[in-house]
């Protein structure tokens, strides 16, 4: 039995309330380059309506929130990697601990995916087939999109009706396509490239994190990543 929330490694709490409910848990956190966490997080959000600001350094910018009575950062919070790994450390033994790096995981899927079965102590055997989940996405208009979920998510019959009436209007090489595949190809596209004006700044800002990060797990990220040379 497995359960995966991201937002457990940034949560103050998580550790030492799963440590209390499962001492024999088994923890693993996958780690990317801060700043290109920044840039999916930011297109991520976009994409759920989230986010209102499509402009990354601007969004950056204001990113503070309130959120439960709490005051955060959306993006940077995500990112502070030693100290949330730290609360790992105090609720759990080193042994059930796995910390792994994104890059590990995309250059060789399958080693990794050994790797994890491995520590959580089961067969490694069986062959794994790579998929492509959740990939990065351009919206392509946010007013069209909101239309098209509520269109999808509606129930009554005038929903059902313009759903209908939506596939007939369709080209025919679509017509077959669930509302999901159509609403994929019709309102998603492939990301605009990076910034890089905009990706340094978030390197110059992430810095001292992946210097830190790389001391705590004793591998140069730094240069990994290409932290050591910004300035």
């Amino acid at each position: 039995m497995g359960e995966a929330s991201p937002s457990y490694l940034r949560s103050r709490v998580a550790a030492s309330r799963i440590a209390e409910v499962n001492p024999d848990a088994r923890i693993i956190a996958i780690l990317r380059d801060p700043a290109d966490l920044v840039r999916s997080l930011h297109l991520q959000l976009l994409k759920e309506h989230v986010e209102t600001e499509a402009d990354l350094r601007r969004a950056i910018a204001s990113e503070q929130t309130i959120r439960a009575g709490l005051r955060v950062r959306r993006y940077s919070d995500h990112v502070n990697y030693v100290e949330q790994l730290r609360r790992y450390d105090d609720a759990f033994p080193a042994e059930q601990l796995l910390i792994l790096i994104y890059d590990d995981f995309r250059r060789d899927n399958a080693a990794t995916v050994r790797e994890v079965l491995r520590f959580l102590g089961v067969d490694t055997a069986p062959a794994t087939i790579s998929v492509e989940a959740n990939p990065s996405v351009r919206l392509r208009s946010r007013r069209l999109d909101a239309l098209v979920r509520a269109l999808y998510a509606g129930d009554s019959r005038s929903a059902r009706a313009a759903r209908n009436a939506l596939r007939t209007l369709l080209p025919k090489r679509m017509r077959g396509d669930s509302l999901a595949a159509i609403r994929r190809r019709l309102l998603y596209g492939r990301p605009a490239e990076a910034d890089e004006a905009v990706m340094r700044e978030l390197r110059l800002r992430f810095k001292g994190e992946v210097v830190a990060l790389s001391e705590y797990l004793g591998r140069d990220l730094v240069s990994e990543w290409g932290y050591d040379r910004v300035e």
